[in-house]
């Protein structure tokens, strides 16, 4: 498929809002990215929808807490993402640098991996503050979301998992991707997974932990829907969206993934199901 470049915008962002005048020879982040601004915005976010929540009796940590909690959970999703990023989408680079973990300037994060330092840090945040962590993970899926839709935005200014071919209107020309001198547009399946992965969750999400008494009478319940959506998403998104690793049967490693997500989603509801309290 050959276009005219006239016909696509070409992206043309740049990943810093500020770089240093020097250059850093390959160490160092080089300035400030648009990546690290979207998981502050997703940070401070989760912050204010946790104190939101606990101000209207939906959440039994106060401001103090919610610092304690926060800080569990950006280790969980920082360590988790970039461990699962290096093991599940870099297996072979790793073994050869396994240094490569470490050199988060040079991209690099893995939802999944994310996913299981969340879970880890829940797990240990409920024991340190003797909490069921059922409720604590329902607590955790209702503020999760708007770091993974600013996070996809970030992608898709940093240029990156561009989507496959397209001839729609609105394809892009990304100028990493390999055949971006053929003027051959792709998805930007960034702004996709922004929607599906992001903005859709969130708003399902916070519809169910507002208006249904879910987390009280069927704790771990939200926290399945929330895998099983989100799960769902990720897998839609991926028909659009450039493998960035070999395949799995067929499938992208992100939809591969998922299906243990839905698994997952799925014993966590039947498990709340089984242990409601009526």
């Amino acid at each position: 498929m050959r276009i005219n470049l006239t016909e696509y915008w070409t992206h043309d962002l740049s990943p810093f809002i500020w770089q240093f005048p020097e250059p850093y020879d390959g160490w160092g982040p080089g300035g400030i990215r648009w990546y690290g601004i979207a998981y502050l915005l997703g940070f401070l976010t989760a912050v204010i929808l946790l104190r939101n929540a606990w101000k209207k009796g939906k959440s039994p940590y106060d401001p103090e807490q919610v610092m304690n909690l926060m800080t569990f959970q950006i280790l969980g999703v920082l360590i988790g993402g970039r461990i699962g990023y290096a093991l599940l989408y870099q297996g072979s680079k790793f073994l050869e640098d396994p240094l490569i973990i470490f050199r988060v300037w040079e991209g690099g994060m893995a939802s999944h991996g994310g996913f299981i330092g969340v879970c880890v840090a829940t797990l240990w945040y409920a024991k340190q503050s003797k909490q069921s962590p059922f409720p604590v993970g329902d607590l955790m899926v209702s503020i999760v979301s708007p770091g993974l839709f600013f996070g996809r935005i970030a992608n898709f200014i940093n240029g990156e998992l561009w989507g496959k071919t397209t001839e729609v209107s609105w394809g892009i020309l990304f100028p990493k991707a390999p055949d971006f001198a053929l003027g051959i547009a792709r998805h930007p399946s960034q702004i996709y997974a922004a929607v599906l992965e992001g903005l859709i969750p969130f708003i399902y999400i916070q519809w169910r932990f507002w208006k249904t008494d879910l987390i009280i009478k069927k704790p771990g319940q939200l926290t399945g829907e929330f895998l099983i959506l989100y799960s769902i998403s990720r897998i839609l998104n991926e028909i659009f969206r450039e493998p960035d690793a070999t395949l799995i049967g067929g499938m992208s490693r992100g939809q591969f993934y998922s299906i243990f997500l839905i698994i997952g989603g799925i014993l966590l509801v039947l498990l709340a199901k089984k242990r409601a309290i009526h």
